[in-house]
């Protein structure tokens, strides 16, 4: 992974020189430009680690259709910035990131040269936190990097690909599998999907879960959540056995839109003490 940034980030200690977000542009390592935000840990410098040490970062990977920039990709930061520094991204096809989506799969690509910046950025300890297609994502990635990310969080995904068992997903699929539905997110979403299937098909979400351990895995999901229920959530978090923790939330709907303060906080909280 290669990075060129906009304001160059001495690599440690980078609480000591920023304040605010700083922008970069990642190389994913098939080459695909990956728009990157990093913003500084709001709590008291050098508060909780030692000399020198800015501390541990969480990398947020947003859902389909959003993006770095997106208001509750936003609000997430805004949440684990008081616990902990943050990267966040654009996916490939999302936002100001270049290449095509691929709705998962080469994702884990993008995520990994985020976690790469973290680290470059001196920060020893990154958590993974994802949503939606992101909390796939960061499965797989936990999974096909050993020691990449020391802990995982999965918010809102599925445990199986290919799921049709609810009108969200249907729809969904129509957008990624049809020619006029990929139109529509190109122009309705701002979302640009590769036109060709997977092949191979990507290592599932459950069979993920399954190969992170040691490193611990929270899996969240609302009771409420249009698109995937509740067989998912239990699914992955039994495939993760005792590395594995389940938070079931209450009235709670899908991924980093129904994600509010109070659950922001306590992810952010078991983020930084897992």
């Amino acid at each position: 992974m290669s990075s060129v940034s906009e304001g160059r980030i001495p690599d440690s200690p980078v609480r000591s020189v920023t304040r605010g977000p700083v922008r970069a542009v990642l190389r994913a390592d098939d080459g695909t430009r990956i728009e990157a935000v990093y913003d500084p840990c709001t709590a008291g410098d050098g508060e909780g680690a030692p000399a020198g040490d800015p501390g541990p970062a969480i990398v947020v990977a947003h859902g389909f259709t959003g993006s770095a920039d997106r208001p509750a990709v936003r609000r997430a930061v805004r949440a684990f910035s008081r616990y902990a520094a943050v990267v966040t991204f654009s996916f490939r096809g999302h936002g100001g990131s270049g290449g095509l989506s691929t709705v998962g799969d080469r994702e884990v690509l993008d995520l990994a040269a985020a976690v790469d910046w973290a680290r470059s950025l001196g920060h020893r300890r990154v958590v993974t936190a994802g949503f939606s297609m992101g909390g796939s994502v960061v499965l797989r990635h936990g999974a096909l990097y050993p020691g990449g990310a020391d802990a995982v969080v999965s918010v809102s995904a599925p445990a199986r690909w290919y799921y049709r068992g609810t009108a969200p997903m249907r729809r969904l699929h129509w957008m990624v599998t049809r020619p006029e539905g990929r139109l529509v997110g190109r122009y309705g979403f701002g979302t640009r999907i590769h036109h060709r299937a997977w092949d191979p098909v990507p290592l599932s979400p459950v069979g993920a879960a399954a190969l992170i351990a040691p490193a611990p895995l929270l899996v969240v999901h609302g009771d409420r959540d249009p698109y995937f229920p509740l067989d998912h959530p239990r699914m992955l978090a039994a495939a993760a056995g005792d590395a594995g923790e389940l938070w079931l939330e209450r009235g709670m709907g899908h991924a980093e839109n129904a994600a509010d303060e109070s659950l922001l906080t306590r992810i952010a909280d078991w983020a930084v003490r897992a």
